[in-house]
């Protein structure tokens, strides 16, 4: 029997297609709210929800916690209001969770919006275990009651779903920018970095978040710490620390960037979790003048997540430097395809497309690019691309160069 574990509040607008994407899928669904004020409860209950009522304790590890007493399934799948499980997913994880052996699925979660990492992997289904409990005052997770329990039983197995499980809506920037997600982020950050002077987990945290943030000393100075502590064994730990290094370093000393890349790459992590160091080595190379090894990372990233525009993006940019004009067109196609409203690579299209002589799909390129940059409000983009469009093929006349 499969139980759904949910804390909620005031999530009336995203609620009903978090539990649409589990019904039928979970046995039981049931939803512990913290003191919502809005239509939440009643919409779940709607749903088929079982709702109780917890007053918010502070922290998420502790109302995680309280969440897992009302559950009666031998496995928990937790998800958050502003996810969704996916179709795909379902049966690849039916046939995992009938292994005995098996104690948790790691999920791979698509980040909509995400500007550098569009994948993480959560331990968010589990086998219900009187061991496994939640901790951590921010991301809370389970992983700390899991290696402990490991050490005493060993028997267990922790596995990765093979395919994208979740999508997450939560950090879109105009979202993040809407609230006050980030300041209570950094303040419980700092809370849990002084318990845990040197964490490595508590390091990649709050050291991203810094160098994010334009704090590049404090940033740089706890990644490297936590890069120090981090033990070889605890690769997703030591990828993020890796990976923020190099985003830190790449506009000063760009060679230990690609340095820290290639360290992260490396490590043995499920392909979808290692693009965002693909393709930011794969933009040093660019930049260092190296287009065909530059090329040859985007196409190992569109390789492991074809779904994922930014990768055809970038493999466009690197087969038109190393003169691969027909490479550079599929590609944008691609992205294309994936975000029909995707400016720049409707712009790069239509250049490329004038560059192997098709002035007619130029012309239709570049109109629909400088259309799409008006319709985003781009409009300073637009009037720039109109002129030096213009000067390259009449965009008024078809047939007329």
């Amino acid at each position: 029997m499969l139980s759904l574990s949910m804390i909620v509040r005031d999530e009336a607008e995203r609620i009903e297609g978090c539990l649409a994407s589990v019904a039928g899928f979970v046995d039981e669904m049931v939803l512990l709210d913290t003191g919502s004020l809005d239509d939440t409860v009643a919409i779940a209950q709607r749903c088929g929800a079982v709702v109780h009522h917890l007053a918010w304790p502070g922290d998420f590890a502790p109302a995680r916690n309280a969440a897992l007493e009302h559950l009666s399934g031998d496995w928990v799948l937790v998800l958050d209001a502003d996810e969704q499980l996916q179709e795909a997913a379902k049966a690849p994880l039916q046939e995992l969770m009938a292994d005995p052996e098996l104690l948790v699925i790691n999920l791979l979660r698509f980040e909509q919006g995400a500007l550098q990492s569009p994948y993480s992997s959560v331990s968010r289904l589990f086998r219900r275990h009187p061991a496994l409990g939640w901790s951590r005052p921010y991301h809370s997770m389970i992983d700390d009651s899991v290696i402990a329990l490991l050490e005493r039983e060993p028997h267990w197995r922790v596995v990765d779903c093979p395919v994208p499980a979740l999508v997450h809506d939560g950090y879109r920037p105009e979202l993040l920018a809407a609230g006050q997600k980030a300041a209570r982020l950094r303040q419980a950050m700092e809370a849990d970095l002084a318990a845990r002077p040197g964490d490595p987990y508590a390091c990649a945290k709050l050291g991203s978040l810094e160098v994010g943030e334009g704090n590049l000393r404090r940033g740089l100075e706890l990644l490297e710490l936590g890069l120090t502590h981090c033990p070889a064994e605890a690769h997703p730990e030591r990828y993020e620390l890796l990976l923020h290094l190099g985003i830190a370093l790449a506009p000063t000393d760009p060679q230990r960037a690609a340095e820290l890349y290639q360290r992260a790459l490396a490590l043995p992590l499920p392909p979808r979790l290692l693009l965002a160091a693909l393709l930011n080595l794969a933009a040093l190379l660019l930049e260092a003048g190296q287009p065909a090894p530059a090329a040859q990372l985007c196409r190992q990233a569109t390789q492991a997540a074809p779904e994922v525009a930014l990768g055809w993006y970038n493999l466009g940019i690197a087969e038109r430097q190393r003169g691969d004009v027909a490479g550079a067109i599929a590609a944008y196609g691609r992205v294309l395809e994936l975000d029909p409203n995707h400016a720049s690579a409707q712009q790069n299209l239509g250049v490329a497309l004038l560059v192997r002589g098709d002035i007619e799909g130029a012309r239709s390129g570049l109109r629909r690019a400088i259309q799409l940059l008006k319709e985003q409000n781009r409009h300073d983009e637009a009037a720039a691309l109109q002129q030096q469009a213009g000067a390259m093929v009449n965009l008024n006349a078809p047939g007329v160069p």
